[in-house]
């Protein structure tokens, strides 16, 4: 249920052509050489949000502050600026604070809080130039993988409206996947960037943990959680993390092809559990990198790697919750209580935290389980990943970003993969590891399904190789289309 603040008249664009087209960068090229302006690029990115409200993509949009900001980027833009986000508008999920617009963290009882500060993301962006658009929806305290919201509604697929988008990062996969606007800041940690970014057919990149500054971001783990992005290229995610990260300017490569590249597989571990179109469409996608001139090789992580990662995954995200969202509202004053919070949830999820968030819950880690996960297990799918980038030399891993295609809404809590009845947190089987470990991950476009729907290819990179996974993301990206 988007909450629409709008001004009395709307300006209407004076250049020709469907602005809402364009992407992050090519938008602010347009608006830094004068070939549009931010207030005519925002009123069309308006209009396209009135037109798909209905995907219920954003809990707020204050069109009257994104008109002003347009206009003064305008301004700016005639007094010489040149900052790289020069009057671009970008949705924000709504778990990062933003300042003078309300936060609420998807959750009912903070539909009034609008906090004093921005989250440093966000300060960063607003920095460069670029421009809040809204507020994206989410799951409560991001705690979801398929986007509905008890509080403030189902976020809908673009692609079929009928579908999920994938969460916890909902809204800002459906909000990028419309057109609505060309990227969404979101949130990782088990999978909420790469699986909507899967299931909406963008690009979405989670940055290896502590390259984004997470301060101001409501927080699920503190191990596993890490900011990251939704856009329609690799181009406008590299862009976004150069803003972000204060990075130097990133260069073309000077061998733009896959000549050299050596990339990697696991099909034991990511092509025995899934549909049918997932492992065509991945077939053909290796093909078409091979025929491009990489060298795609097979390698196997293990018969126990899906039980160890799975385990120890779950363990640390529910085992940190609670501190960790007790830490947030204190340090940053949000007026409400982890308490509060649980008692807001929908019926579900409010049971599954019980069970297993709280300390007295049947299903609550001891100290000893969460320290073998961390201690133990972790290292584990680390030794086992660096086998694949140092043993095998691997530039990255390929694997199908979810197993299927996105399910329908009516069936998001039980539905099948390959035959095999399965609930929701099947859809992050293939995504967890790359957070436990710590890497680096990108899902890009790689097809559809046989219903037409979007399926999306993860590129895992090593520890710390974050610009270099963005390089060859952005290669594989111009070899498959």
């Amino acid at each position: 249920m988007s909450n629409f603040d709008t001004p009395a008249n709307l300006v209407a664009p004076s250049e020709a052509g469907d602005l809402t087209g364009l992407g992050v960068a090519a938008a602010a090229t347009a608006i830094r050489t004068g070939e549009m302006s931010s207030e005519s690029y925002a009123t069309a990115l308006l209009r396209q949000a009135r037109a798909n409200a209905d995907l219920d993509a954003f809990i707020s949009i204050d069109e009257t502050a994104v008109l002003s900001a347009a206009r003064d980027a305008d301004k700016a833009r005639t007094q010489g600026s040149t900052h790289p986000l020069l009057g671009v508008p970008l949705g924000v999920k709504d778990s990062y604070l933003t300042q003078g617009l309300r936060t609420t963290l998807g959750i009912g009882n903070l539909h009034e809080f609008v906090p004093d500060q921005d989250a440093t993301v966000v300060r960063a962006v607003k920095a460069a130039g670029g421009i809040v658009f809204g507020k994206n929806n989410l799951v409560e305290m991001s705690y979801g993988l398929t986007g509905h919201n008890g509080a403030h509604g189902q976020a809908r697929n673009p692609r079929g409206r009928a579908h999920v988008t994938g969460g916890s990062s909902s809204g800002a996969g459906a909000s990028v996947g419309a057109h609505i606007v060309p990227a969404a800041l979101g949130g990782d940690t088990v999978g909420s960037i790469r699986v909507p970014a899967s299931f909406c057919g963008v690009v979405g990149f989670k940055p290896g943990p502590g390259r984004w500054s997470g301060d101001g971001v409501a927080p699920i783990s503190h191990v596993l959680d890490t900011p990251g992005v939704l856009a329609r290229s690799v181009e406008d995610c590299a862009l976004i993390d150069q803003v972000v990260t204060g990075a130097l300017p990133h260069a073309s490569p000077r061998h733009p092809g896959l000549d050299g590249m050596r990339l990697a597989y696991a099909p034991r571990q990511h092509l025995e559990r899934i549909d049918a179109d997932v492992e065509r469409a991945f077939r053909e996608t290796l093909r078409r990198l091979r025929d491009s001139g990489a060298d795609v090789v097979e390698i196997d992580l293990g018969d126990d790697f899906f039980a160890i990662s799975e385990a120890a995954t779950w363990t640390i995200f529910l085992r940190e919750t609670m501190p960790s969202i007790s830490g947030f509202l204190q340090q940053h004053r949000v007026p409400t209580s982890f308490d509060e919070i649980f008692k807001a949830l929908k019926p579900g999820l409010r049971d599954a935290w019980a069970h297993l968030v709280l300390p007295d819950g049947a299903g609550f880690a001891t100290q000893d389980v969460y320290l073998e996960a961390l201690n133990v297990h972790r290292p584990e799918i680390q030794r086992r990943f660096d086998k694949v980038f140092t043993g095998a030399g691997a530039d990255a891993l390929l694997l199908p970003t979810t197993p299927r295609a996105a399910p329908l809404i009516e069936q998001q809590t039980s539905f099948t993969i390959a035959g095999e009845a399965v609930s929701d947190l099947a859809l992050a089987r293939h995504t967890v590891a790359a957070s436990l470990a710590g890497l680096p991950g990108i899902s890009l476009p790689m097809g559809v399904s046989d219903t037409g729907l979007p399926i999306g290819l993860e590129l895992d990179g090593a520890a710390g190789s974050d610009r270099k996974l963005l390089d060859v993301a952005r290669r594989v990206e111009a070899a498959i289309g």
